[in-house]
């Protein structure tokens, strides 16, 4: 078993890109957890896009499209609320919205 990393918190917060790290006000990705502090932790699950789909920067429809997703992408799930997906895409390392219908299963 791993030894157990311990974390501190030191210095000023700073602002990080919502677009770029997997940063919410209620979650995080785990692996940003030197990084970050936040309420709950979340591992990414990997799944495949099995529709086109755009991944966008808020949960609106009409939120900024990061980039457009094709089958057979990457997918790193974090969340899912409703018909959203909440995730990262990491052939782009963008983080964002994409509709949970257009994921497939694990990669």
């Amino acid at each position: 078993m791993p030894p157990h990393k311990t974390f501190a918190l030191v210095g000023r917060s700073r602002a990080l890109d919502p677009t770029r790290f997997a940063v919410r006000g209620d979650l995080a990705d785990v692996r940003l957890a030197d990084q970050v502090f936040a309420p709950h932790y979340a591992a990414p699950l990997p799944r495949t896009v099995a529709a086109p789909a755009d991944l966008r920067a808020g949960r609106t429809s009409d939120s900024q499209i990061l980039v457009s997703l094709v089958p057979g992408d990457a997918f790193e799930l974090l969340d899912i609320t409703g018909d959203l997906a909440w995730g990262v895409a990491p052939a782009s390392g963008c983080v964002g919205y994409v509709e949970a219908a257009a994921l497939g299963d694990g990669a």
